[in-house]
């Protein structure tokens, strides 16, 4: 599922300062140099051995553990990717391999077969069947569901052998293959799930899953508690750890948390925060690849109607002002709308069209902003443009820096803050839209493909309203139904550059994925992967 920010990652930035010159907290330290302690890898390093138990902070109180319930979102998969599994699973690295499913394959372009794998036990101690997958699945594609929209293209689930799972789509589509690694693949016992009905998911009900850990408690308010499964299948990943207790703060509490030894990690929403813990001592910062992108959405309102104004405020725009000022200069300018975690496969033939991406730089030159100018001189006639934002400060950088590059190009541009719990009506409501020529957010995809990114700019999208081209609409079902990763990389790089030519968004900037750990811990992945790998499983003591 694609997952918008709006609604899930309202970043506070509590010691944000335009220039960012000194870290939070601690002015000895600047950004570049908390930067230069931060290493990007897939994983920090392997734990040496097992840890009695663990304290996990995040930024939020999850408001469900029912991952087909519409308000799950980031904390809610933060805690149940240790819990529950998924027919594949996403790795570290990004690449996906088997997990509930021990195969996979396409039996025809249309049809996909699962073999479940034998020997799995649920928390409940019953055994794993394909009757409970069959089950899982239409529980996912059931209307109103938060995973439905992937199974829009399924015409069929059902249980063909002991084992074997068949899917038939109305077409070849190997992005329904990638959700199968997200939260669209989620198996649960059906008899214990299902009777819990609405308490399923809540602080009264029970977990009804297989993962390396259990659900023992949700005290509503206080904290989540996960215990280790002793009877998990994949021997080779029994969790490390015998407890992790999962407690939720706002950022400066979250940070102190960490530096006091209160927690012994966290993923930050807020990445600007690991300026401050970078370099004091008692913590590490790693960053991975992610897919998460902040960007400017440009409405149907028409002040931008002409993508000759949008590309020249792309031109104009200081993307690495934005990412030192918003992001204490650990996110990097960004060209397209979805970052580098996307590329799961043939990353070789993405990063080389990245990088040959015009248009976007990340500090405009001199002939940067003549060409702006130019564009903006042929168009006949101009509106002033209004750019939405809210109490949020990244939103409020991104926005004032749109508007110092209409100014520097001749466009007169303005801010309307919106109320931050009326963020998320820009998407759905076109009356709101019309009350702002752009507004900005943050972006990310649960795929390691791009193309589950830019099918997002077919003509029936909803979330861009720019962009309606036939020839797009054909390629993005070209490509979903291209099962040869060679072949959809190269229909991938092709939407890419139609998404860039046409820019019914204006990227900004990437936001990597940040995990803190205390002195005391390590192991677990960096990369964006821990939304649905089973992360904590890996959480262990430090070597000598």
């Amino acid at each position: 599922m694609l997952r918008r920010g709006s609604r899930r990652w309202l970043i506070a930035v509590p010691c944000l300062a335009a220039t960012m010159l000194a870290a939070c907290g601690n002015p000895s330290v600047t950004p570049s140099q908390a930067k230069q302690s931060v290493k990007l890898v897939d994983s920090t390093p392997a734990a040496a051995g097992p840890i009695d138990q663990a304290t996990w902070f995040m930024a939020k109180e999850p408001p469900t553990l029912d991952l087909d319930n519409d308000a799950a979102g980031v904390n809610s998969d933060l805690v149940m990717a240790n819990v529950c599994e998924r027919l594949l699973q996403l790795q570290p690295d990004l690449t996906i391999k088997p997990g509930l499913a021990e195969k996979y394959e396409w039996t025809s372009p249309n049809t996909l077969v699962f073999t479940v794998r034998s020997g799995v036990s649920f928390h409940s101690g019953a055994t794993l069947t394909a009757d409970d997958v069959v089950w899982s699945l239409q529980r996912h594609a059931a209307d109103g569901g938060n995973e439905s929209d992937e199974f829009e293209g399924v015409t069929s689930i059902a249980k063909t052998g002991d084992n074997q799972v068949t899917i038939t789509l109305k077409a070849a589509d190997a992005v329904f293959l990638q959700t199968m690694a997200g939260d669209a693949g989620v198996v649960l016992e059906r008899k214990v799930a299902e009777p819990q009905g609405k308490a399923y998911g809540t602080p009264n009900g029970t977990d009804a899953c297989s993962g390396p850990f259990a659900l023992q408690s949700w005290k509503s308010g206080q904290e989540v508690v996960l215990t280790k499964f002793d009877k998990y299948w994949d021997t080779s990943h029994v969790a490390k750890a015998g407890k992790v207790t999962f407690r939720w703060a706002d950022d400066d509490a979250l940070v102190n948390s960490l530096v006091t030894g209160a927690a012994d990690g966290a993923y930050l929403e807020n990445i600007s925060s690991a300026t401050r813990l970078a370099t004091g001592g008692t913590t590490t910062v790693s960053q991975g690849r992610d897919t998460r992108v902040w960007s400017l959405m440009v409405t149907e309102r028409g002040a931008l109607s002409d993508v000759r104004l949008r590309k020249a405020l792309s031109l104009a725009l200081d993307r690495d002002g934005v990412a030192r000022a918003a992001l204490a200069g650990f996110g990097a300018p960004a060209k397209e709308p979805v970052g580098p975690g996307a590329w799961g496969y043939e990353a070789d033939a993405f990063r080389a069209a990245y990088d040959k991406l015009a248009g976007a730089p990340a500090t405009p030159s001199e002939q940067d902003i003549a060409e702006a100018k130019r564009l903006v001189a042929e168009v006949p006639t101009k509106q002033p443009i209004i750019v939405a934002s809210d109490t949020t400060p990244a939103r409020n950088v991104i926005a004032n820096a749109l508007v110092d590059a209409a100014k520097k190009i001749g466009l007169e541009a303005s801010i309307a803050q919106i109320p931050t719990q009326q963020y998320g009506d820009y998407y759905s409501s076109k009356e709101v839209r019309q009350k702002a020529d752009l507004f900005t957010d943050d972006y990310y995809i649960s795929k390691n493909d791009p193309i589950g990114f830019y099918k997002n700019g077919a003509s029936t999208s909803t979330v861009q309203w720019l962009l309606k081209d036939p020839q797009y609409d054909d390629l993005v079902q070209q490509a979903r139904a291209a099962l040869d990763d060679n072949q959809r990389a190269k229909l991938a790089i092709d939407l890419s550059n139609r998404w860039a030519d046409a820019m019914p968004w204006i990227s900004v900037v990437q936001s990597p994925s940040t995990v803190v750990l205390g002195n005391k811990v390590t192991g677990v992945p960096a990369s964006g992967c821990y939304r649905y790998y089973p992360w904590a499983a890996d959480l262990g003591a430090k070597g000598a």
